[in-house]
């Protein structure tokens, strides 16, 4: 793959990623929030799943690690995204893109007890940084948590959490199945999760919120943001591996505040543009061997 093709590829995966946070905004306009999350990974899973009947021999998980995988997905690192979609109800989307950037931080905390991976006293630092720049985004009320759009903020972290548990997961049952039909099958069951705490929660649509507004918003997130977005990392991840295409969420949030801020007029302050660097600089020390292997130097100290 050319320099140029990566750039280009790099790019439209953040752009496609970043404006999926004002399209999600503008869709909750319209739409109830956990249903609409559960369109969106309807219409992501039968393109996927379509592809990968075409593409890949193997497509339907039968062994007990692949199942265990689609299960973890699905419940967590797609279910999971619910919370976001009820979070971006009063939250701005720029700045529920920014909290984004703390799944590769709790990931590597799920590692631990999940995977067997120690952290180091610098890597301690790095994930603290990171939390105290997550802190500076949701500003909370110490007297009451649930003032202002902190409840909601705070369900965005929830969102994070479960995604970053869903990815460690997967990773624990070791599945053999290709990654485009396990991703596929993982937003089948995420969805069929949502459609069913959506029905618990009294959800359902209304003839009168069914426009060309919510379903552009709607066939945006599933086709765009979701498969074509999906089929790209894949191929990011496969050209460069897992480290340099993390490194994408951190350009997204750079994309959706420009996009929210033109879009829907939305204002980001600098405490959260602050704690978004914070954010950055806790992941730099968490990853700081992946990152000098990136660039060819040694740090001479062991991973976290």
């Amino acid at each position: 793959m050319s320099r140029s093709l990566d750039a280009s590829l790099f790019l439209v995966l953040a752009v496609l990623w970043g404006f999926s946070f004002p399209a999600i905004s503008i869709g909750l306009e319209y739409l109830p929030p956990l249903l609409f999350a559960a369109a969106r990974y309807d219409i992501a899973a039968v393109l996927l799943l379509t592809a990968a009947a075409l593409r890949v021999e193997k497509w339907r998980p039968t062994a007990r690690n692949d199942l265990a995988a689609v299960a973890g997905g699905g419940v967590f690192l797609v279910g999971g995204n619910g919370l976001l979609f009820l979070g971006q109800q009063t939250v701005p989307s720029g700045v529920a893109a920014i909290l984004q950037g703390l799944v590769p931080i709790v990931t590597a905390l799920w590692a631990i007890p999940l995977l067997g991976e120690r952290l180091s006293p610098l890597g301690a630092v790095g994930a603290a940084i990171g939390f105290l720049g997550v802190g500076l985004v949701i500003q909370p009320d110490p007297g009451n948590l649930l003032a202002g759009d902190t409840a909601a903020r705070l369900l965005i972290v929830g969102q994070v959490c479960s995604v970053a548990l869903g990815g460690v997961l997967i990773q624990r049952a070791g599945p053999s199945i290709d990654r485009l039909p396990l991703v596929g099958w993982s937003m089948l069951v995420g969805g069929l999760v949502l459609h069913t705490v959506s029905l618990a929660a009294g959800e359902f649509p209304r003839p009168d919120v069914i426009g060309p507004v919510s379903l552009g918003a709607l066939l945006y997130l599933g086709v765009f943001a979701t498969a074509i977005a999906f089929l790209i990392y894949f191929r990011v991840l496969a050209e460069h591996g897992a480290f340099e295409a993390a490194l994408i969420g951190y350009l997204v949030p750079i994309v959706a505040t420009v996009a929210s801020v033109f879009l829907l007029g939305e204002d980001v302050g600098v405490l959260t543009v602050a704690g978004f660097g914070l954010v950055a600089v806790g992941f730099a020390l968490l990853k700081r061997r992946a990152i000098a292997d990136a660039v060819g130097v040694s740090t001479g100290v062991g991973s976290p």
